[in-house]
């Protein structure tokens, strides 16, 4: 759900997020809150002359074993909060904190499980817009089936390893009518992909746990049921993997974190009973950063496959890097910021990160309540229209779902289109020297080396434009107007305090117990320090940038009401902003990057700095406004087409 990437053509990097945050004011503000905090750790720091009075105990001893709450803690909250409040006021509030303080003791001790929603959902559609109607739900319109040739002639004109390949890279549309010519079986699927799992897991830890004899015997169920003509679908006998926040009776659901390796759920989530019921076959429960945070988990990081030192980004990192690596026929990632997205662009795949309340998440771990989305993760934009049909609309259990049904018709005239692309995102960088503020603050050898760095960032970030200007060269020869636009003037990042405050709610537990120091990730931008800082957000703070995020949105929508799709890079300030309002993405693969490439940043194993370079994808993206995912398919769809990027692969 969050990414970690610090690729330029990538959304965004851990590190830059860290920076939005505290940008953001996340970890910083620290009245109430914070209360709780200092006093199970009096401060050193010299008292104010107020502070020095004792308060009356009777009044302010906390019945529960904690201190007393004094005007010192006040007196360090208020600054770090900056509220200014008086002697006298201090003196007023101290009851009332301390029955504050013991409301969220009480709260505490339901302990609250990670599936318990809060009251209030979040609906992304501003006030005064109509919500999607309830329509009946159509089969996506698809273009000619794809014929087998190029398949067939590859298993005839090779052997072993390289006639799996054929099939293992082929795409859902095409592995269903193999199965429907007879060509294959859904059992010969599910052995193959498993074989392969099991034989790259070693290099790209994808992972957590095999489902290998729920997958046998789906796909044998499948088989006999389309050899004696009951057809559920387009996914049906087709293997995937979900993403390990995803539950499945009998299997463990580790959230990709230490200290969850057996946590175990009674029922499936409810897009594996969806995709159980078109008759697509699990294979595996694939690896997540931990408690979906960037590509490292409890068994290691996983691996791009086109440069195995390189991280696949995350957190939906095994369900990129198992598509990319030929091992599923599709997979189930989810994001909060990021976290298709990325690994998608990463590791050369095709992702579609739906509008919020599209797909029920009923089942899933919760980040963020009111950002988190599932969605599909293939090789091809017609694949992840067929799975995104089959796992959207309402369960009655997650409420923030709308009615309203996917129909896509991937059929539709690209030209037809009202499409907008975010001008300046594409316009040619222009180098801009070191800041002097920055350079007069360094010694000459450091700033030398700084400047050296500034140089190399830029060098790359203009190397990657290329892709992008040549993707909008694409569609203007497809015969596709594109209309210049702009996301509004809005700080959105100022907006993340609420991942911050719903994310640290999520896993307050793990706080509190001191569990947290189980994961694997324990530096300044992993969850540990994260939620505990987001402790401290107010309650006060966090409903004001929700009110803000009211804003967002109808500055959102309002953009959106003149497109049907926004071209758009993979990263930039869209990301945060449709993130935030709920709008859907489509990632795209867009080339490879060529020999003359600059390096990575970084070329040391698994550093978080060693991302791009030659050899390895770039892609682009097709925003559409909410619920409006079908046109942006239509679209998507037809620039795959002709890009021709769709049978890349990585040799492995």
């Amino acid at each position: 759900m969050f990414s970690d990437s610090q690729d330029s053509s990538a959304p965004i990097s851990r590190r830059k997020l860290l920076s939005v945050c505290t940008a953001a004011g996340l970890g910083q503000t620290l009245f109430p809150g914070a209360l709780l905090a200092l006093a199970t750790k009096p401060q050193a720091a010299t008292p104010s002359p107020a502070s020095t009075a004792k308060p009356p105990s009777s009044t302010t001893d906390d019945l529960r074993g904690w201190p007393a709450i004094t005007p010192a803690m006040i007196d360090a909250a208020a600054a770090i909060a900056a509220v200014h409040i008086t002697d006298e006021q201090k003196k007023t509030m101290l009851e009332g904190l301390v029955g504050q303080r013991n409301s969220a003791l009480r709260v505490r001790q339901l302990h609250l499980p990670n599936s318990v929603a809060p009251v209030a959902m979040t609906n992304p559609i501003p006030a005064g817009t109509p919500a999607p109607q309830p329509e009946t739900s159509q089969p996506v319109r698809l273009g000619p089936a794809p014929s087998l040739a190029r398949i067939l002639a590859e298993v005839k004109s090779t052997a072993g390893s390289l006639a799996e390949e054929a099939w293992a890279f082929a795409t859902v549309r095409e592995l269903g009518v193999a199965l429907r010519q007879r060509r294959t079986t859904s059992l010969a699927l599910t052995r193959m992909y498993l074989a392969r799992l099991k034989r790259y897991d070693s290099t790209l830890k994808f992972v957590i746990n095999l489902t290998e004899e729920r997958a046998l015997k789906q796909a044998a169920q499948a088989d006999r049921e389309l050899a004696s003509g009951h057809d559920r679908g387009p996914l049906h006998g087709i293997p995937w993997g979900a993403k390990d926040l995803l539950a499945v009776t009998g299997y463990p659901t580790t959230w990709g974190a230490a200290g969850f390796e057996h946590q175990q759920f009674d029922e499936d989530a409810e897009v594996v009973k969806r995709l159980d019921a078109a008759g697509a076959v699990l294979v595996a429960k694939l690896s997540m950063g931990a408690l979906a945070q960037g590509d490292l988990w409890f068994g290691g990081r996983t691996r791009n496959p086109w440069n195995p030192h390189q991280g696949s980004s995350g957190s939906s990192a095994g369900s990129a890097s198992a598509v990319a690596s030929g091992c599923v026929g599709f997979a189930i990632g989810t994001e909060t910021l990021g976290s298709i997205a990325s690994p998608s662009t990463r590791c050369g795949v095709t992702g579609l990160r739906p509008s919020f309340g599209r797909v029920p998440r009923t089942g899933a771990m919760a980040l963020c309540w009111s950002m988190d989305k599932i969605g599909p993760i293939a090789r091809s934009v017609e694949d992840c229209a067929l799975v995104l049909h089959v796992i959207s609309g309402p369960d009655g259990r997650d409420l923030s779902v709308h009615s309203g049904a996917f129909n896509a018709d991937l059929t539709l005239d690209p030209r037809k289109l009202r499409v907008g692309y975010l001008k300046s995102a594409f316009d040619a960088p222009v180098f801009q020297p070191l800041p002097k503020d920055e350079a007069q603050t360094l010694s000459a050898a450091d700033r030398s080396a700084r400047e050296r760095e500034h140089r190399a960032g830029f060098e790359r970030r203009a190397y990657d434009a290329k892709y992008e200007a040549a993707a909008l060269d694409r569609l203007r020869a497809m015969g596709v107007v594109l209309t210049p636009c702009k996301v509004p003037h809005f700080r959105f990042s100022a907006l993340l305090s609420i991942l911050g405050a719903e994310s640290a709610a999520a896993f307050d537990e793990l706080t509190l117990s001191g569990r947290d120091a189980l994961l694997t990730g324990q530096k300044p931008f992993d969850w540990p320090n994260q939620f505990r800082m987001s402790r401290f957000i107010p309650a006060v703070d966090y409903i004001q940038a929700q009110r803000a995020r009211t804003l967002a949105m109808a500055q959102m929508h309002e953009l959106f009401a003149h497109f049907d799709v926004i071209v758009s890079p993979s990263g930039g300030p869209q990301l945060t902003a449709t993130n935030l309002c709920g709008q859907p993405a489509i990632i795209v693969p867009n080339g490879l990057r060529g020999d003359d490439a600059p390096p990575p940043p970084s070329t040391e194993d698994g550093s978080l700095e060693n991302v791009g370079g030659p050899g390895t994808p770039v892609s682009i993206s097709f925003l559409a406004p909410l619920y409006g995912e079908g046109k942006a398919c239509a679209l998507a769809c037809a620039y795959q087409q002709k890009a021709g990027f769709l049978r890349l692969h990585p040799k492995l």
